[in-house]
Formats: structure tokens, C-alpha cells, sequence
């Protein structure tokens, strides 16, 4: 039960950052727009992840 409360303790701690912190925030929603058109363009050409 403590490792619960635990992450659920970091995940908000972390939410609350980054709805401070605007340049975080662009940082963090950049990596994940440049993963995913990695995958897309992994999956477009047939290769597995």
C-alpha cells in the first residue's frame, strides 16, 4: 500500500510541475511528438520496433 501512495505521490508532484512550468511542459510534449512519428515511420516501412 505505501508503494501506492508512494507513486501516486510522484505522478502528482509531477503534474503539478509541469502545469507550472511551461517550457517543461513544451520540452516533455515535444519528445513524445518526435517518438511517435519515429513509430509511425518505423511501422510505414514494415520494420518491428
Amino acid at each position: 500500500m505505501n508503494t501506492k501512495k508512494t507513486l501516486f505521490t510522484t505522478l502528482a508532484l509531477g503534474a503539478a510541475y509541469l502545469l507550472k512550468n511551461k517550457d517543461a511542459r513544451d520540452k516533455l510534449m515535444s519528445g513524445f511528438q518526435s517518438f511517435s512519428n519515429q513509430v509511425k515511420a518505423k511501422r510505414s516501412t514494415g520494420n518491428p520496433l
